[in-house]
């Protein structure tokens, strides 16, 4: 079953510190060819404004429990990344969320008691530091053409969570999510590989709206998200078998799927 992380930290970040003229204004961002923390990461944050070009890569599906939300499947199991190697480089076409894309960089509130967010980054990422080379951070002492994008991407990636979550809470609210069951029949395998732990659309009850429930979910852009998170479910065996292709196919009793909230 899905769980909050150990710790307070969203996946992916080691530590947060907040951008600053002081601290790191010789501080520059430098291109990295991989993602090595993507390498063990086999269910990544996906927000509602991607689905529709995700679903053509992997599934997308919901993490269970009360927080759930939706999540783009990179491995059916734990630790497997079907569309990165092992030093954490694309192995080919690839939806790469928001979320990870954001990496090292995030906003967030420095004081529990304010609303206000703030610009803050990842020190142990390979891609923000004190070096010779790579694009500064700070021009004149402030914020760089760079910073501005990063924040805008940042901001614009808050606001696509938010809607996120509403979409979220009107699936709950119309009791549309249910348990997720997927069920694989290996030729190398006598039972099938029976995946849990996630949550998905619940088709039954989403024929039997009532004529006006259909009728809002179409105006608000709802039914084509819906739409593209069950198109995406059938990638369920092309993201098994490829992770047998690769030798990390599941063993023969699996756990099923582990996801973690963000």
């Amino acid at each position: 079953m899905a769980s909050a992380p150990a710790n307070t930290l969203p996946i992916f970040y080691n530590d947060l510190l907040p951008l600053s003229t002081n601290d790191h204004v010789d501080y520059k961002v430098r291109q990295v060819e991989s993602a090595p923390f993507l390498v063990t990461q086999h269910a990544v944050p996906l927000t509602v404004d991607e689905f529709v070009p995700a679903q053509r890569f992997a599934p997308i599906i919901f993490s269970s429990g009360d927080d759930s939300v939706p999540l783009l499947l990179m491995g059916l199991n734990e630790g497997v990344n079907i569309f990165v190697d092992d030093e954490g480089q694309l192995r080919g076409p690839a939806y790469i969320p928001a979320y990870v894309r954001r990496y090292p960089w995030m906003l967030a509130k420095l004081r529990p008691d304010s609303e206000e967010l703030s610009l803050c980054f990842d020190p142990t990422s390979p891609a923000v530091g004190a070096f010779e080379d790579g694009q500064p951070l700070f021009d004149d002492g402030k914020p760089s053409e760079l910073t501005q994008g990063v924040l805008k991407f940042c901001e614009d990636f808050e606001q696509a969570a938010a809607r996120t979550g509403q979409f979220v809470k009107d699936l709950k609210d119309m009791d549309l999510l249910m348990d997720g069951e997927v069920s694989i029949q290996s030729p190398l395998n006598e039972q099938p590989f029976v995946y849990r732990g996630f949550r998905m659309i619940n088709e039954e009850k989403l024929r039997d709206l009532r004529g006006d429930q259909l009728r809002k979910i179409n105006q608000n852009g709802m039914l084509p998200l819906i739409h593209a998170h069950l198109f995406s479910l059938q990638l369920m065996r092309d993201v098994f078998e490829a992770q047998v292709a690769q030798g990390k196919g599941p063993i023969p009793a699996p756990a099923g799927l582990e996801v973690a909230n963000a």
